[in-house]
């Protein structure tokens, strides 16, 4: 299984919910086992740089290519990149 984290931080603080609403969309493509997006709790004593995370679960790399490679990825990702400011992602083989 590989886990699908993605961080975001948004450029104008009032545009969070635009982009949080925007990645939901992602939750529409198949190939996830497990999909959400979350707001940072910001809780952190060292950095609360991000605000959005996405995390997802695919069965494999297939699957995770697949994902990446459906129009809806495509879209989403022309709407949320103008809002953005970072964009840190990290694809974790999750142990056995």
């Amino acid at each position: 299984m590989i886990r699908h984290i993605v961080f975001f931080s948004v450029r104008r603080k009032e545009d969070v919910g635009a982009v949080r609403s925007g990645l939901l969309a992602l939750g529409k493509i198949p190939h996830s086992k497990h999909f959400e997006v979350t707001l940072n709790t910001k809780v952190d004593l060292f950095s609360n740089a991000i605000d959005v995370v996405v995390y997802a679960e695919f069965e494999d790399e297939a699957a995770l290519a697949a994902y990446k490679a459906h129009p809806i990825y495509a879209d989403t990702t022309s709407k949320v990149k103008p809002l953005r400011e970072l964009r840190y992602s990290a694809d974790v083989v999750a142990a056995a």
